[in-house]
């Protein structure tokens, strides 16, 4: 399925977000973002919503631009991420703070040598977690992006894939229950 079919399977309730689905997946609507960051970004995202519609549309449109080594840095990140936006939201959230002081003791090798640019895997793991909700984890990967300096538009394009891709995954779960 192509981002096209995935468009065209959606109601007439999910009209922005096939709008939005046809600017955000281009450097002209994802401001101060190449193409391969766009692309790495919706990838994991994609992979993030757990929609196998999303994934397979956006690994068609991907698959042309992305090399090996970033279509498996998508996918390290939305993995990654699924373990650490728990455990840290978990930490964050919680009224005991002294969870907070204890050693995570999980392995996270892949964020310090993701096979990528660093600060790409950086993007997917902010817009990973933004559409998972760590609060934590979104403030500790803005912050390694703006060291690496993406601007803030570029950050708020990466969201905007996220957000794109997410609702792109509940108008479709609503398509097929209807």
């Amino acid at each position: 399925m192509s981002v096209q079919e995935l468009k065209s399977q959606l109601g007439d309730y999910a009209k922005d977000t096939k709008l939005n689905l046809g600017s955000v997946l281009t450097e002209e609507g994802a401001q101060d973002l190449s193409q391969n960051q766009i692309y790495g970004i919706a990838l994991a995202s994609s992979y993030a919503t757990k929609n196998g519609g999303v994934i397979v549309a956006i690994k068609e449109e991907v698959a042309a631009t992305l090399s090996d080594a970033e279509l498996n840095a998508a996918k390290a990140a939305a993995t990654i991420m699924a373990m650490n936006n728990v455990y840290y939201r978990f930490v964050h959230l919680v009224s005991d703070k002294d969870y907070g002081k204890l050693p995570a003791k999980l392995r996270m090798n892949v964020i310090g040598a993701p096979g990528i640019p660093k600060v790409d895997f950086e993007l997917m793991s902010l817009a990973v977690s933004a559409i998972n909700g760590c609060g934590m984890c979104m403030d500790a990967h803005l912050n390694e992006v703006i060291k690496a300096g993406v601007s803030k538009t570029g950050v708020q394009s990466a969201i905007r894939i996220a957000a794109v891709i997410n609702a792109a995954a509940q108008a479709l779960e609503i398509a097929d229950v209807n």
